[in-house]
């Protein structure tokens, strides 16, 4: 009966150590799911949203999450004028650009 017992216990904490493992590997692959997504800001944008000094494009690091959302919903409907980014901003789902707007937002102004 011990041994059973001492089975059942290893096999749950297998199980939890498994889980926890995979959670890991899952917040790993997200993360950089999204780092890639906002890569896709830095022709215009800089490398981690620091646009370069002088440039007439808009520093996206440091800026509220919120902020960045509406902006980017208003050049996806066409509320807010742009030369490019009423194009690019369709390509984004609304999860995608909520996503990207927390990546820019939790960077260094």
């Amino acid at each position: 009966m011990m041994h059973r017992k001492g089975a059942i216990a290893l096999a749950l904490a297998t199980g939890l150590w498994a889980s926890a493992v995979q959670a890991q590997v899952n917040a790993a692959q997200d993360a950089l799911y999204i780092k890639g997504l906002a890569a896709t800001c830095a022709n215009c944008h800089g490398t981690a949203g620091q646009a370069v000094a002088g440039s007439a494009n808009v520093t996206l690091a440091g800026l509220d999450k919120d902020y960045i959302v509406t902006q980017m919903k208003a050049f996806k409907s066409g509320a807010r004028p742009a030369t490019v980014m009423h194009q690019l901003s369709k390509g984004y789902s609304d999860a995608q650009i909520d996503s990207m707007a927390a990546y820019f937002a939790a960077q260094k102004k």
